[in-house]
């Protein structure tokens, strides 16, 4: 079970049409396939989607710390040595979600070895999650639109409304034709990426608050110390906090400090293993948790399901799982299924994916 290579590959897919949110937009999927190799010869998989405008990471980076610093760092390990990879890993600065892929990689290549699904390894609680799906930047109608063919066409019942725009009205009125058009048949709420400040957000919440919203997300920014522990001690829905907790100490900070009430747990940026201490620690404080969604493909996707159908506090509310669709294309030989609003794991060893290798060749961008 020696890790002998690894590889960090980088690809490209165009998104059918842009999301756009407060503190950026995407219009193609530039991500990077992390591939473990062990010496028994099996191979585990995870994907590392760059977010710049979030956490610092390009494409290019990536596969640089992947090839330079972590490949001789963890070449020679075996996959039981987590603890071992995540401290050295841990030596360099930031790189989440690279070091998150080569971590989820690790716990595929050890499902293999074994024969066992990661989820069973990781918890086992179910076997499926309910599914959110996130709309982006919109007028009311078109955004009422992509709601009621998520909701015709695959059973979604729980949406995420991007938000942190100005005027807050643009924003509040597309959360307001939601409800009008759905009336209590959906689950809301609203995530900001940060992009109001604290008087903003109480604001937008004041003109929501008659739309039976379950969280508000990040509406303004976690270092607006004083101002977000303002604006959460108003609100009488939860506050989730996403890219302000990227690990226990962030998580144990903002909630002791009253600016936060919920968490996002991203498998993307933080793998298994840094996952599995953030969900501990949520627990142990009786904080909410959803799953989060890095705009990732289907393999970014099928991790996340991996994880959160492993525990119940993680199974317990709809999960962000439904982006991948907005991709024109994927690199899975067999794509993710969304049916009756829900997503099931896929059967098998590991992550129960394998990776079409055409599909790769075609869409990879270094050769």
């Amino acid at each position: 079970m020696k890790i002998t290579q690894l590889e960090a590959i980088p690809f490209t897919i165009p998104y059918s049409k842009p999301l756009r949110f407060a503190s950026g937009e995407v219009h193609a999927a530039e991500h990077v396939l992390v591939r473990v190799h062990t010496d028994d010869g099996l191979v585990g998989v995870a994907e590392a989607p760059p977010r710049p405008f979030t956490y610092g990471e390009t494409q290019a980076g990536i596969v640089a710390v992947i090839q330079q610093i972590f490949t001789p760092q963890v070449v020679g390990l075996t996959l039981l040595q987590r603890e071992v990879v995540g401290a050295r890993l841990a030596r360099t600065v930031g790189n989440p979600t690279a070091k998150a892929a080569v971590d989820m990689a690790i716990w595929d290549a050890l499902g293999r070895t074994l024969e066992l699904p990661v989820s069973d390894l990781l918890g086992g609680f179910t076997d499926r999650m309910p599914v959110a799906h996130m709309l982006g930047f919109d007028e009311p109608a078109a955004t009422v639109a992509e709601a009621e063919r998520m909701r015709e066409i695959y059973g979604v019942g729980t949406f995420k409304i991007k938000v942190g725009r100005r005027p807050v009205s643009l924003d509040t009125a597309v959360v307001r034709a939601l409800r009008e058009h759905f009336g209590d048949s959906v689950e809301l709420y609203v995530d900001g990426n940060r992009g109001w400040t604290a008087s903003e957000s109480l604001r937008a919440m004041k003109e929501m608050a008659h739309l039976d919203l379950l969280f508000a997300e990040e509406l303004c920014p976690a270092d607006d110390v004083l101002g977000r522990r303002w604006l959460v001690g108003q609100l009488d829905v939860p506050f989730i906090a996403d890219e302000s907790v990227p690990t226990p100490a962030d998580v144990t900070r903002e909630v002791l400090a009253g600016a936060a009430t919920a968490i996002s747990i991203k498998t993307a940026r933080t793998g298994f293993t840094g996952s599995q201490r953030v969900h501990h620690l949520a627990e142990g404080l009786g904080l909410e948790v959803v799953m989060g969604n890095q705009i990732d493909g289907q393999l970014g996707t099928a991790c996340t399901v991996a994880f959160g159908a492993a525990y119940q506090l993680t199974s317990r509310r709809p999960a962000e799982l439904s982006n991948f669709l907005d991709m024109s294309d994927d690199l899975l030989a067999e794509p993710l299924q969304i049916r009756d609003g829900v997503l099931c794991l896929l059967p098998g060893a590991g992550l129960g994916v394998e990776i079409d290798p055409d599909k790769l060749a075609r869409y990879r961008t270094d050769r």
